[in-house]
C-alpha cells in the first residue's frame, strides 16, 4: 500500500508522526533540493558571462548605439596632458579657456575653430559615436587639430576623465554641445537621449559645480522646446511644457536642470535655442544634406505636407550666424559665484533663440538645391507623419539681438550656394559618398 493512502480524505486531521526516517528524509530532500539550486545558479551564471562577454558582432545589447557610447577610451599620461594643456593655452590678452563638448559635432566644430582662430584655449571633447558617419566626425577632427585643437575622445557621463580635465586645465568656461540629436531617432533609441541629454548634461554640471574656479557655462538647447506652441515667432516667454518629441522633452528637462544647478550651486548658465541649423560640414540626418544626397543620386524627394494642405516651414539658420551667436554669449557670460559646490550669491541664468527670423518652406529649399545642383527633382508630396516633426518653426530674436548683439546676414540661397560647394567638393574625387 503507498505511502499516500495514510493520509486522510478529511482535510486538517492528519497529524504527522515525528519519525527519525522522516526527519532524515526531509533533510535528505532539502540537501539534494539546495544542491541543484546551486547547481542551477552556476549554471545561470555562467550563461550571464556569455551573453555579456561573448563577442560584439554577437551581441545585440552591444551593437545597442546606447550601449556603445558606454565603451571606455584611452586617455591620460605625461603626454596626453601635454597635449590638454596646449591646446587649452591661451594665446590672445583676456583670452578664455573654453572647454569645448561634442567639438567634433556641426556646430562643435566651427565654434571651436572661431574660438582658436580669436586665440582663445580650446579643448574638444568627444565620444565619435555612430549616430551618423563617423568618418565625417574624424574629418572635422582633422580640421580642428590643423588649427591647433586637440579632441579628447572620451564620454561625458565619464566623471573620472572630466574631473581629470579640470584638474589639468583651469577652464574659464564650458561650451556645452554633446547631445544626442534628431528628432525621429528618439523614436528608435530612445535611451540614448536620456544618457545623453539629461544624464550627461547632469554629470558635466555635477563637475562643474566642483571646480574651482567654477566655470561659466554656455549650452544648447534647441528651437524643439516651444513643441505645439501655435504662437508666432517663438519667444523666450512662451510656454514650453507640450514637447512633441523625446529629443524636444529632454531638452526642455536640460534648461530645467539648468536652472536647479543656478539655483543652489552658483553655476553661470546660458542656454541657446538654435533654429535649424546648415551649412558646410552639416550633419547628413538633416534635411538640406540628405536631400542634397538624394538628388543627385536622382533619387524622388519627399515633401512633407501638414493637415489641409498646410505648409511645412523652418527657420533655417545658416552655421556662421550661429557661431557669432555662441560667441557673443560666451563674451557676456558672467563668472559663476560658487566655488567648491558652495552657491556665494545669486548667478547669471538665461535663454536665447538663435534663428534667422525668417521661415522658409520646404519646398522651397528643394526648388533652391534643384538650380544649384542643376538636376531636375521629382516630389513625393506626403502628409507630415506623427513622428514628433511640427509644422513650422519661427524665431523671435529680439531678445538676443538687445543683449548679445545678435543678428543673422545669411539668407537660404546664399547659405545654401556655399554648403552645396562644400558638399561637392567633399564628396568628389573619390572620397567616400554620402549616405
Amino acid at each position: 500500500m503507498s505511502h499516500l493512502d495514510d493520509i486522510p480524505s478529511t482535510p486538517g486531521k492528519f497529524k504527522m508522526e515525528k519519525s527519525p526516517f522522516i526527519h532524515s528524509r526531509m533533510r535528505w530532500h532539502w540537501q539534494s533540493s539546495l544542491a541543484k539550486l546551486t547547481f542551477w545558479s552556476i549554471v545561470f551564471f555562467c550563461l550571464i558571462l556569455v551573453f555579456f562577454f561573448r563577442s560584439p558582432s554577437s551581441n545585440p545589447l552591444l551593437q545597442d548605439p546606447y550601449r556603445r557610447s558606454l565603451r571606455t577610451y584611452n586617455w591620460g599620461g605625461p603626454a596626453w596632458e601635454k597635449r590638454v594643456r596646449s591646446s587649452a593655452r591661451v594665446r590672445s590678452r583676456n583670452g578664455f579657456s573654453v572647454l569645448v563638448t561634442g567639438a567634433a559635432g556641426f556646430v562643435g566644430t566651427h565654434v571651436s575653430s572661431a574660438l582658436k582662430k580669436r586665440g582663445d584655449g580650446v579643448l574638444g571633447l568627444d565620444n565619435f559615436n555612430d549616430y551618423y558617419d563617423p568618418s565625417l566626425k574624424r574629418a572635422r577632427q582633422e580640421l580642428l587639430e590643423r588649427s591647433g585643437v586637440f579632441i579628447v575622445e572620451g564620454d561625458i557621463n565619464d566623471s573620472a576623465l572630466l574631473m581629470k580635465l579640470f584638474e589639468v586645465v583651469a577652464f574659464t568656461h564650458v561650451m556645452h554641445l554633446a547631445a544626442q540629436a534628431g528628432v525621429r531617432y528618439a523614436m528608435e533609441n530612445p535611451g540614448s537621449y536620456v544618457h545623453s541629454n539629461i544624464a550627461g548634461f547632469v554629470n558635466l554640471l555635477e563637475v562643474c559645480k566642483s571646480a574651482n574656479p567654477q566655470p561659466a557655462i554656455v549650452w544648447a538647447s534647441s528651437s524643439s522646446v516651444y513643441g505645439l506652441n501655435n504662437k508666432v515667432p517663438f519667444s523666450e516667454k512662451d510656454r514650453t511644457d507640450q514637447p512633441a518629441s523625446l529629443y524636444a522633452a529632454t531638452k526642455k528637462a536640460g534648461e530645467e536642470i539648468a536652472h536647479t544647478y543656478n539655483h543652489i550651486y552658483g553655476l553661470s548658465l546660458t542656454g541657446l535655442r538654435f533654429f535649424t541649423v546648415y551649412g558646410p560640414w552639416g550633419r547628413p540626418d538633416m534635411a538640406y544634406f540628405f536631400f542634397t544626397r538624394d538628388i543627385l543620386k536622382r533619387k524622388p524627394i519627399p515633401i512633407f505636407e501638414a493637415a489641409n494642405h498646410g505648409t511645412v516651414a523652418r527657420d533655417f539658420t545658416y552655421i556662421d550666424d550661429i557661431v557669432k551667436g555662441c560667441l557673443a554669449a560666451l563674451d557676456t557670460a558672467e563668472k559663476s559665484t560658487g566655488t567648491g559646490g558652495k552657491k556665494k550669491g545669486p548667478a547669471q541664468l538665461r535663454v536665447y533663440n538663435l534663428g534667422n527670423t525668417s521661415p522658409v518652406p520646404v519646398s522651397t529649399l528643394v526648388s533652391i538645391l534643384e538650380r544649384l545642383l542643376k538636376v531636375k527633382v521629382k516630389r513625393n508630396i506626403m502628409k507630415l507623419p506623427r513622428n514628433g516633426d511640427v509644422q513650422f518653426t519661427h524665431a523671435n530674436v529680439s531678445l538676443a539681438q538687445r543683449e548679445l548683439g545678435y543678428k543673422p546676414t545669411t539668407d537660404l540661397q546664399t547659405g545654401l550656394k556655399k554648403f552645396v560647394k562644400w558638399y561637392t567638393s567633399f564628396y568628389s574625387g573619390g572620397k567616400k559618398a554620402a549616405g
